[in-house]
């Protein structure tokens, strides 16, 4: 299953043991397979203890891709200071910030877009991927406003955006970013494509 070490609890706070506990197996496992019973093992509770927590194990699921995607939008967020010399170069920085926290978290990141991370059942989940996706949005307007990117419906933006940007990082944390096939360096080159089309005036 795992080699991620038991976490003996001890006292405090079991909710956050138990989140820390399976994201832990979700980083050593890369997957999702393990069951409340097994993270429970690991803390070192009672097989009944999570249930005071979590009704059953959809509900972890959907608590660690929230996390996810905050912890996503904080590494955008840094990515990205407002000394930066322009919008382009912000909208390059968080892009790979999204593709390099894709690969540093590769079970985490596959979780956050799978439909075990349900977002119309649960508000929590729902709010921060829109907070996250909220980032990007944000970043295109104000490249509208100063004229870097084009004058087109702002959702369009975001999709192609969205699409180009994901698309790597599924690519990168599956290892099909083969050079023979794409090239020495494939993201940069890629994202410039994106970014030369967005631009206005292209």
């Amino acid at each position: 299953m795992s080699e991620t070490k038991d976490r003996p609890y001890h006292h405090g706070d079991l909710r956050r043991a138990l989140i820390d506990t399976a994201l832990d197996m979700l980083a050593t496992d890369q997957n999702w397979a393990f069951t409340l019973r097994e993270v429970a093992r690991r803390t070192g509770v009672s097989h009944a203890a999570p249930y005071k927590h979590f009704r059953d194990r959809e509900m972890l699921l959907r608590e660690l891709a929230r996390i996810g995607f905050v912890r996503l939008g904080e590494s955008m967020t840094e990515a990205m200071p407002p000394d930066m010399p322009s919008t382009r170069a912000q909208f390059m920085a968080a892009a790979r910030a999204c593709i390099g926290f894709a690969c540093q978290n590769p079970g985490l990141y596959r979780l956050m877009f799978s439909s075990d991370a349900d977002k119309t059942i649960d508000p929590q989940l729902h709010d921060a991927a829109m907070a996250t996706f909220g980032i990007l949005l944000g970043l295109l307007e104000r490249g509208q406003r100063d004229g870097s990117f084009r004058p087109v419906a702002v959702s369009a933006l975001a999709a192609a955006s969205w699409a180009q940007v994901h698309g790597l990082a599924m690519l990168a944390i599956s290892h099909q970013l083969l050079e023979e096939k794409v090239g020495p360096a494939p993201i940069p080159a890629a994202l410039d494509v994106l970014l030369d089309g967005m631009c206005h005036g292209n």
